[in-house]
């Protein structure tokens, strides 16, 4: 599909995206009926940066996709904060589609992008949830047990650290991917949390890497816990 202006798909990048992030036939399927609404909408609201369309398939969908590798094996329940244009959550759904009691919460602050997002949702028959939400919210309302939560371009490290550690709290691994300025970010994150945490090298960008972290104590609390 072509956007009015804003150049087209080259058709050389989603083969290079599978090949990155492999998926079955239904998943692809799925992906294909999410990238194409995507486009669609793209003509009348601006959902992606123009820029990236023509890589759209490495650039985003292979770019949400590998954030699976980086989670505790057999997780189904996520939430994506500041879903956006719906990564990296929609793909994700896609992938998880076929096992039973998988559930993505989309997670948007925005009116238009709720609109969009429930409408993906609703084409490509994922199992997700829309939430008209703050992430900063989420945490307590949640009713599910998110067992993964993941932000794609939404904050730096810190605040989504705020935003993340009730579920952090209650057990869930979060995977963030970041760009080359993630130890500026780890580096002021630390001034306020004690982290346990890796990084991953990203398939979709040299300069790029998902931060997974599996344990989030605020730094006061820390240090009082080993004084006592």
């Amino acid at each position: 599909m072509n956007t009015r202006g804003q150049g087209a798909v080259d058709p050389a990048d989603k083969a290079r995206a599978l090949a990155l992030t492999p998926v079955s036939r239904e998943t692809l399927r799925r992906l294909e009926l999410f990238v194409d609404l995507l486009l669609l909408r793209q003509q009348r609201q601006n959902l992606i940066g123009p820029s990236t369309i023509p890589t759209i398939w490495t650039r985003h969908v292979a770019d949400s996709l590998q954030l699976l590798d980086c989670a505790p094996a057999g997780a189904k329940i996520w939430a994506d904060f500041g879903s956006g244009a719906g990564f990296p959550g929609l793909p994700i759904a896609c992938a998880l589609a076929d096992q039973p009691g998988a559930m993505v919460h989309l997670v948007e602050s925005v009116g238009k992008k709720v609109n969009f997002l429930r409408e993906a949702v609703q084409v490509t028959g994922v199992p997700a949830l829309v939430h008209h939400i703050r992430a900063e919210n989420f945490g307590d309302s949640c009713g599910d047990k998110v067992e993964v939560v993941t932000a794609r371009a939404l904050s730096p490290l810190k605040t989504l650290c705020d935003q993340a550690f009730p579920l952090i709290a209650r057990g869930a691994v979060a995977v963030f991917p970041k760009g080359q300025d993630v130890e500026a970010e780890l580096t002021e994150a630390a001034k306020y949390w004690t982290i346990e945490a890796s990084k991953v090298p990203s398939k979709t960008s040299p300069q790029g890497c998902i931060v997974v972290i599996r344990a989030l104590m605020p730094l006061r609390r820390a240090k009082a816990r080993r004084r006592a």
